[in-house]
């Protein structure tokens, strides 16, 4: 299959973005450890700034995201490079209120999606949350006995407020 063209005018808004942060680009030598010895997970809702929620800047947090913050096996692989070779030695696990994944069942947000868009999604797993805090134990739980993760790691459980900007932490 032929290479497809970029689709520049699609983009249009990103690229400029991207020439005006170019041009007053700092590069600060950053390498690509964490600084801070801190792996963030947390969700792609949009609404969340993991660095500003946490007080860090560029280079001090390795930060995971997806759909509700959940502890995959992708994000398991990444903690084991993140650990062993990328100096994290903390692990957050952050998700949010007010979050999409828990407001449906899995079988709703497929019915969902097979209504307003004629796509039947029921080969995916969307991981959907019954109970944030339940969750959140599991994916906590998840990491602290998974063994190809570097000894020595700490990991804590909290959610983030969307409305008010408090992380709350658990003892889990």
């Amino acid at each position: 299959m032929p290479a497809q063209e970029f689709p520049r005018d699609a983009f249009a808004d990103v690229l400029a973005s991207n020439t005006n942060y170019a041009a007053n680009f700092d590069d600060q030598h950053l390498t690509g450890r964490a600084a801070q010895g801190l792996a963030i997970i947390t969700c792609m809702d949009s609404r969340i700034s993991p660095l500003a929620i946490v007080g860090m800047q560029p280079g001090d947090v390795k930060i995971l995201r997806n759909a509700g913050a959940r502890v995959t096996d992708d994000v398991l692989r990444t903690l084991v490079l993140a650990t062993f070779l990328l100096g994290v030695d903390r692990v957050l696990v952050m998700p949010h209120t007010d979050c999409r994944m828990a407001s449906a069942t899995e079988a709703e947000i497929h019915d969902t999606i097979l209504r307003d868009n004629g796509v039947d999604t029921r080969s995916v797993e969307f991981r959907t949350v019954k109970d944030q805090l339940e969750a959140l134990q599991t994916d906590v739980t998840r990491i602290r006995t998974y063994p190809l993760l570097a000894d020595g790691i700490t990991v804590g459980g909290a959610i983030f407020d969307v409305h008010t900007g408090e992380l709350k932490t658990y003892d889990l």
